[in-house]
């Protein structure tokens, strides 16, 4: 055993951090005849040993000497107390000051990310750097050739964004996904370093405030947002989200998302969100209107059509309907006197294109479809696992049921419905005008005696051969993952924007479970889109059979797209899919990027 001698003041080292064996090892201070000898209160000095429990507990500290003293270092950083968290005494505290420090330390992101790093590395054979990873611009600093590399840079560039936008947790998670992905990327061409710095960068960031008046004639105030990501593929697209979580963070994240997600889809668009956290939920329709009205008398200032410094075309997304598009391309034409397709969905009759509703939800059982086609399965006869009841949940039930799978779920924000027959055309019906009633679920078990209705619980403990989370973000954590696996899921397709958790991503990894990311299987909206963009420029109505061959085909593309680019960089199932798509999406980003410089 090490012995190290630390000096400290009063009351410093209290023993709460370490178990109660560690007691033994206080040295004592002094002894006559009388006993023991109270310690001065100005200065003791304390002597403890390194014990074998206390290095099997922190696996990931150890003990060496800087600057003359012994001090805990971190195994994966080699750095020491105050270099994760300031002493709040001014000095480097006690050991037990040190290894809370360093323990606070082991539980923040950027210290598991650099562990994960380390241990790829070692499944890789290159074996483990010996300096410190959280470094400034490490890039340049690391002298390892080969697959770290590359690891160093993108630990880099999620130490720049975190000491950046440290409280954007959502947008950091989107970020952290890709770059894992891209690692293999960003070792074959080292000047995509650069082109991602920039990319995660949006391009233009508009927070503006949203004053309306309730029909009690009582105002309001609510926060409105437009962040215009990257438009190097073209002119910004992407939606707008009425819900009270709304922040910049989310918002940022899911712009970055939309800019992956039309790269991925082919078309010439780029990427954008908005919104605000307004709740339309309860609301009455001249209270939304009103709300939409004011919304749009900032908003109009920045987008519009071609000939306009700034092209972007908003469209709906959660909280956001045909109801409110309506209402902000009414304000928008009074706004500006044009009549333009700058928002969508719109009404039928006055541009949109048939199954734009439809095309997000019916998307992702296409791509799901390809999927299983590849493991020589059907979805006939599936048992799937559908979370949400908003448009994307309840028409990926739709097709499912037309495919001839056997979905047994839906869910909202109170419980979920099991119903272990199965839902046809006729229970689905049921379904959409319990929502469009603003109802509560539960009322499904009125006319369906055998369904049950679980309260406060999620739909990831039922058994289920593919699982579609198409409600929100991260409402798939790890402890979910590991239900779905245990009761024999051997798919998921992401319905939503992010509604798995990273945890919960890398359970699905080590399972070797199939993960088919959001923006590959939830293109399908975009893609419609993109449709009716040409299709209005054509003054043309196309078909519901025409869209929906349209739809399936772009789908298979994706599918194809994402396994190609994981396939050119070494990457087999069923992580093909994930890493796959945020292959295929940023190479095309990337590529446009660079030919058109620094911008």
């Amino acid at each position: 055993m090490e012995e190290i001698d630390l000096e400290m003041g009063p009351g410093y080292d209290d023993g709460t951090h370490f178990d109660s064996g560690a007691a033994q090892n206080l040295a004592i201070i002094g002894v006559n005849d009388h006993g023991l000898k109270p310690a001065p209160r100005k200065k003791k000095k304390v002597v403890k040993r390194w014990r074998d429990e206390w290095a099997e507990t922190y696996k990931w500290a150890y003990v060496a000497v800087h600057e003359g003293s012994h001090r805990i270092f971190c195994s994966v950083c080699k750095e020491y107390g105050r270099k994760h968290r300031r002493n709040p005494y001014g000095n480097e505290g006690s050991r037990n000051m040190q290894m809370s420090a360093l323990e606070e330390h082991n539980n923040s992101l950027l210290h598991k990310e650099a562990l994960r790093l380390q241990m790829a590395s070692r499944d890789r054979g290159m074996g483990i750097v010996e300096r410190p990873l959280y470094v400034k611009d490490v890039s340049r600093q690391c002298t390892n050739e080969g697959y770290f590399q590359h690891t160093v840079s993108s630990l880099s560039i999620l130490a720049a964004i975190l000491r950046r936008d440290p409280h954007e947790v959502e947008f950091i998670q989107s970020i952290q996904e890709v770059v894992h992905s891209l690692e293999p990327v960003l070792a074959k061409v080292p000047q995509y370093v650069h082109v991602f710095e920039r990319l995660v960068e949006p391009e233009r960031v508009t927070i503006f405030k949203v004053p309306w008046v309730d029909d009690k004639g009582e105002a309001h105030v609510n926060r409105g947002f437009r962040v215009q990501f990257n438009q190097a593929l073209g002119p910004y697209k992407g939606g707008l989200r009425f819900h009270p979580t709304v922040n910049l963070s989310v918002v940022k994240f899911l712009a970055f998302e939309q800019t992956l997600r039309n790269s991925l889809s082919s078309l010439s668009l780029g990427g954008g969100q908005g919104g605000s956290d307004f709740n339309p939920k309860g609301k009455s329709e001249n209270e939304i209107m009103r709300f939409c009205y004011s919304f749009m008398e900032e908003l109009y200032r920045h987008i519009g059509p071609n000939q306009v410094p700034i092209f972007d075309t908003p469209s709906g997304d959660i909280g956001v309907g045909q109801r409110e598009i309506g209402y902000l391309f009414g304000q928008y034409r009074r706004l500006t006197s044009q009549y333009e397709g700058i928002l969508g969905p719109k009404g039928i009759q006055w541009g949109a294109s048939n199954l734009h509703s439809e095309a997000t939800g019916y998307g992702v059982v296409y791509y799901a479809k390809e999927v299983l086609a590849s493991l020589e399965k059907d979805l006939k006869g599936l048992r799937c696992v559908v979370s949400g009841a908003g448009k994307v949940a309840l028409y990926a039930v739709e097709k499912l049921i037309a495919f001839g799978a056997i979905p047994v779920t839906v869910s909202d924000t109170s419980g979920y419905i099991l119903d272990e027959g199965g839902f046809d055309r006729v229970k689905l019906g049921f379904i959409r005008e319990i929502k469009a009633h603003n109802k509560c679920l539960r009322d499904y078990t009125k006319n369906y005696s055998s369904a049950k209705y679980f309260e406060d619980m999620k739909p990831w403990t039922v058994k289920c051969d593919v699982a579609f989370p198409c409600a929100t973000q991260n409402e798939l954590n790890h402890v979910d993952a590991l239900s779905l696996i245990n009761v024999g899921c051997q798919v998921i397709i992401e319905g939503a924007n992010m509604p798995c958790t990273a945890e919960a991503i890398d359970v699905f990894r080590k399972s070797k479970v199939w993960f088919g990311p959001g923006k590959a299987a939830n293109a399908g909206g975009v893609t419609i889109q993109g449709l009716e963009m040409s299709q209005n420029n054509s003054c043309a109505q196309w078909t519901a059979e025409e869209v929906d061959t349209r739809l399936e085909e772009v789908m298979k593309d994706i599918y194809q797209k994402s396994v190609k680019a994981a396939q050119d960089y070494g990457i087999g199932n069923p992580e093909a899919l994930l890493d796959g798509a945020n292959i295929a999406s940023f190479l095309r980003v990337a590529q446009a990027m660079l030919e058109q410089g620094c911008v």
